[in-house]
């Protein structure tokens, strides 16, 4: 049995087959899923598990070159934004290396999340909790 954070089988496989420049989408419950794009649906109630947990568990695994993110989160949502720059410095700082960050409209980050390897649906009820993350290379 694996011994590192990633339990889910399909989102743990979809990280190890990323490569450079590859995305995957974490959002929260409500925002559409195209049929053409893999959906890893780890909604169980509303709030579990949390956008902010997810993040933790992919990130504990993926190394992050930059994200996109909806420029909405600001106004709407600025608690989850907060805690998820916040939590993208101390990535930058494990990784040792700067994050580009890029704020979009939501119906180009929506746009944007359609070339992602996949979306991951968490159980978060809020709005805007959504973050696009693409690969980089560890050396």
């Amino acid at each position: 049995m694996k011994k590192t954070t990633l339990l889910n089988a399909p989102l743990s496989h979809c990280i190890a087959a990323l490569g450079h420049t590859d995305s995957i989408t974490l959002c929260d419950a409500g925002l559409p899923i195209p049929h053409q794009v893999e959906r890893i649906d780890l909604a169980l109630t509303a709030g579990v598990p949390s956008f902010l947990q997810t993040l933790e568990a992919v990130i504990a695994e993926m190394f992050v070159e930059a994200v996109v993110i909806a420029e909405e989160i600001k106004e709407k949502n600025p608690h989850i934004l907060t805690a998820l720059l916040s939590r993208l410095e101390r990535l930058e700082a494990d990784q040792g290396n700067k994050i580009r960050v890029e704020f979009v409209s939501h119906e180009i980050f929506k746009q944007y999340s359609q070339n992602s390897k996949a979306i991951v649906r968490t159980g978060e009820c809020s709005p805007y909790a959504n973050v696009i993350l693409y690969s980089g290379v560890p050396f």
